[in-house]
């Protein structure tokens, strides 16, 4: 197709496609699919190689939220069984984290819902980073607390943050139909405090939340403007006791040409499948990675993922590898150019290797997105799907599995 070509060169330009261009790689028929999926591969190569980053949550403090993010489990009036406890400790976290690491990850996200933080949060958060980065040499931290008030961003980069993640999940237009307790613009400025900061800025959407291709490609196109070193691709998990509880809108199709759309509109950025790819991609997550360079190994904040294991056979199977401790995630003009994405010098991560934390963050910090479910019963490492099949086009509810394990409770986290 000459739109995949001309979509192919302009990706290893670094160039931005048109909005019509986005707009018609998500109008593709599933007749082109592998076709638009090795295009897009092609610009993934380019940039990453057949790397894939590994990314690690621990949920410091979980449920109780504040905000009404209507996608949200821990969000206000929520009546998902989620767990619920305050934060945790240092060594506690630094404990949930060394799962994680030893499983492969090379960077820690840590997480907490609420609004955003209080300076003794801060203290908190800068506590638990110390912990983990004295036990842990060479580890990669990202925080994802909410909304930033001045100041909060250069404490945490003080205390060794490497990122900071904040989601702005859907486009302008609509965001009042899903948040009401803050604002698109109050996000936008939470990721411009983190990129003043010297913070590797990450920050991504959800898909599946009744939007419209429009609304896809204008708030890819606003990430592309804001530049974060990460965008995390989430899908809505429908969770029972959430407002949106029946939006089962994604196929696996559809979620592939999402993914292709943000790699071609960010060609040189990381790209992370996050929340969700278990429940709508499923079997078709190997394909995924050909879109995407980076994913989350083990279980999300409130719900259960395919095992670890399973992540790593997948990635094994497919071709790809993980991505090591000593390598650097962003290509050498991003890091060179000061940190940032390139285009924004003296902003971003610096010298800090990889990119943002682009969570899974159901309702964490309000400044996150969309938490992945989903497989979590399938705990011997087997690939997800093998549950019993449902209809095509059903609702996927036995892939959604609240989280029992890990972080805030006494039971070994699966990573």
């Amino acid at each position: 197709m000459d739109l995949l070509n001309m979509l192919v060169d302009k990706g290893l330009r670094r160039e931005l496609p048109t909005r019509e261009e986005a707009l018609a790689v998500l109008a593709t028929s599933d007749d082109d699919l592998l076709d638009v999926v090795t295009a897009a591969g092609k610009v993934r190569r380019h940039w990453f190689g057949r790397r894939v980053k590994l990314n690690y949550l621990v949920n410091l403090k979980s449920g109780l939220c504040p905000e009404d993010c209507s996608y949200c489990s821990q969000r206000l009036g929520s009546t998902a069984g989620i767990l619920k406890y305050t934060w945790l400790k240092p060594d506690e976290a630094s404990q949930a984290a060394a799962a994680g690491l030893a499983g492969g990850a090379k960077r820690v996200c840590l997480v907490a819902s609420g609004r955003g933080p209080t300076d003794r949060d801060v203290d908190r958060v800068s506590d638990t980073i110390k912990a983990i980065k004295d036990q842990n040499e060479g580890v990669e931290v990202c925080a994802c607390l909410g909304l930033l008030s001045d100041g909060q961003a250069e404490r945490l980069r003080e205390a060794g943050a490497d990122a900071y993640n904040h989601n702005l999940n859907t486009s302008e237009g609509t965001y009042a139909e899903i948040t009401t307790t803050h604002t698109y613009a109050d996000r936008v400025d939470t990721v411009q405090k983190a990129h003043a900061a010297g913070l590797s800025a990450c920050s991504g959407l959800i898909a599946g939340m009744g939007e419209s291709d429009e609304d896809l490609v204008d708030v890819v196109y606003s990430l592309r403007e804001l530049d974060p070193d990460s965008v995390p691709v989430n899908f809505l998990i429908p969770f029972e006791g959430t407002p949106l509880a029946k939006e089962w809108n994604l196929t696996p199709q559809r979620c592939l040409r999402i993914l292709a759309m943000v790699r071609f509109v960010c060609p040189d950025v990381e790209v992370r499948i996050a929340g969700g790819r278990e429940v709508h991609l499923r079997t078709m997550q190997p394909l995924a990675l050909h879109l995407a360079n980076s994913i989350f190994l083990g279980d999300y904040l409130t719900s259960e993922g395919q095992a670890g294991k399973a992540d790593l056979e997948m990635i094994a199977d497919a071709g790809f590898e993980v991505e090591g401790a000593g390598e650097v995630t962003l290509p050498e003009h991003r890091v060179t150019a000061g940190g940032g994405c390139g285009s924004q010098a003296g902003a971003g991560c610096g010298s800090h290797e990889g990119a943002g934390c682009g969570s899974h963050d159901e309702g964490a910090g309000c400044g996150s997105s969309q938490e992945s479910a989903g497989c979590g019963s399938h705990e011997g490492g087997g690939v997800c799907g093998t549950a019993p099949a449902a209809p095509a086009g059903e609702p996927r509810t036995d892939l959604v599995a609240v989280r029992r394990r890990g972080a805030g409770t006494d039971l070994a986290p699966n990573a």
